[in-house]
């Protein structure tokens, strides 16, 4: 199993490019598992839509983008969208893809949203390409924790998708007192490494448990 994790959904930088492109293939197929929207922005499909849609999602060009830059076609991209998508319909996605792409925003949210659809068990017993940014990120490791920001008001611990147990991670990382405090605890209460990935740019591969960093990523230890 590969399992990347990343900072932004510009996969086709020119940092990344080089070692993503013996992952990412022509001939393959993506589900963007688009579940981490915040609840105050998107209440409803069109509000969905503005956000991931081909029409007018502001995030759609640059996700699929990234992907076409591989030599995937776009008719090989879905999304999976929680207001029109049936639990049979995301299962059916997610069970046909090559690569499963998580996507930013709120990693609790999406936990919440695929326990919803029933796709906890479909997704862990997936074992291909596991991508995905940010929330899209912390959310493929066993245990995460989430350091105080504008969306989070107090350092906690979420249990994640369980591809990885062996760290942490500390996304968007800018070296501030707030991250650093939340890295030591981690430290000190659970006693297993933290990757710290610069704010959009650095990376962790992990392929079949061979770990690989990529650009700006700070290592911390107990």
């Amino acid at each position: 199993m590969i399992n990347i994790l990343l900072e932004g959904y510009d996969i086709n930088a020119d940092w990344l490019y080089d070692d993503l492109k013996k992952y990412i293939l022509p001939n393959d197929s993506v589900a963007v598992v688009a579940f981490s929207f915040r609840d105050r922005e998107v209440k409803n499909s069109a509000e969905w839509n503005s956000l991931y849609s081909k029409e007018n999602g502001i995030y759609y060009n640059g996700i699929v983008g990234g992907f076409t830059a591989y030599g995937i076609s776009e008719n090989n991209i879905t999304f999976l969208n929680y207001f029109e998508d049936t639990k049979e319909s995301a299962k059916q996605k997610i069970e046909k893809a090559d690569i499963l792409y998580f996507t930013g925003g709120r990693p609790d949210r999406m936990m919440d949203r695929i326990k919803e659809f029933n796709l906890v068990d479909v997704l862990r017993n997936f074992n291909r390409i596991v991508m995905g940014y940010s929330a899209g990120a912390v959310i493929q490791l066993s245990e995460y924790h989430l350091s105080p920001d504008k969306d989070y008001k107090e350092f906690k611990y979420y249990n994640g998708l369980a591809y990885l147990d062996d760290f942490y991670l500390e996304v968007h990382y800018k070296n501030t007192k707030v991250q650093n405090k939340a890295i030591h605890r981690v430290l000190a209460e659970k006693g297993k490494t933290v990757y710290a990935t610069a704010f959009m740019s650095g990376a962790v591969i992990v392929d079949n448990g061979n770990i690989k960093l990529l650009g700006d990523v700070k290592t911390f230890n107990k």
